[in-house]
Formats: C-alpha cells, structure tokens, sequence
C-alpha cells in the first residue's frame, strides 16, 4: 500500500521557505506513530530539512537526480518509480512538493493533518484532491491549544 503523510493548510499550503507551516505537536507525534517501523520515501530537500538527518525506526528512502548523494542510515533513488521497487510497493511518501505530486496519483491512502488556519506566506503546496476519487475514512478535530497553534484534523482517506 503507497500512503501519503501530510500537513495540509486550507488553501492546501505545506511549507514556507524549506520548513514546515508550523509545529502542532500533536501532528508531529502522530506523524511518527503513523509512519514508525515503516519504509518512508521523501525528496532530498525534505530530507535536508530534517533536523537529525534519517528518521530512525523507519526505513528512510531519499530520492534526488544527484548520483554523488549519500548519507547515514538513507537509501537512494534517483526516480519515485525506483523507490517505490525497492520499498516493494509499501511505502509512506513524506514529501516534499514535487515528490507529492508525482505520488499522488499511485497513493492507495491519504493520512491528512488538516490545519485550520491559511498561510498567505506559504511557498510549497500539496495538489489539488480529487472528492470523486476518495473517500472518507476517519475524521478527528482538536482545537488549539498550548501546544498546538492551530486547531486541527486528522483526516485519512481511502481511494474509491
């Protein structure tokens, strides 16, 4: 099963200047329960953007065009195509823009952090979804709180 993985603001905003929108703990912890003990598959600037380089209890697959590109812990691919072999068809796509945008139309599972809130500044969207294609598998909403800027959902969908 190809899953994506995705914070998504409501004008379908992901990132602003090679970081995420904002930090909602309880989607970082979720993110991690989600995609731990897994194969993920992210372009190399996400994998830059990371703070300690590979996610550790998952199988980290970065794709980049650079055939020089190594780091510890992380297998490479040089096209979404060769990663999703050699994750044997079972993968979570973590990002970023391009990578999403590719991978969407071979996604079997969308995991969505809906983030109630618009991000004018943003500079990196997710790609329109397609209602007619998906359907609604599970909704959870929270409010803001302390240490969550922005109320939030957790949306996961299923393609028809």
């Amino acid at each position: 099963m190809i899953s994506i993985i995705v914070a998504v603001a409501e004008n379908n905003a992901i990132g602003k200047a090679g970081d995420l929108l904002c930090h909602i703990s309880s989607d970082l912890k979720h993110f991690k329960a989600v995609t731990s003990g897994h194969t993920v598959i992210m372009g190399r600037k996400t994998f830059d953007s990371l703070p300690k380089g590979a996610l550790p209890n998952r199988r980290n697959i970065v794709i980049t065009r650079n055939t020089a590109f190594t780091a510890e812990n992380v297998e490479v691919a040089h096209s979404l195509e060769e990663a999703l072999n050699m994750a044997g068809g079972n993968a979570f796509i973590i990002g970023g823009e391009q990578i999403y945008r590719q991978a969407l139309p071979f996604a079997d599972k969308l995991f969505l952090t809906k983030i109630h809130a618009e991000f004018p500044d943003a500079d990196t969207f997710f790609p329109e979804i397609n209602a007619n294609e998906w359907a609604e598998e599970s909704r959870e909403t929270f409010p803001s709180d302390d240490k969550n800027q922005f109320p939030y959902s957790f949306v996961n969908l299923l393609r028809k």
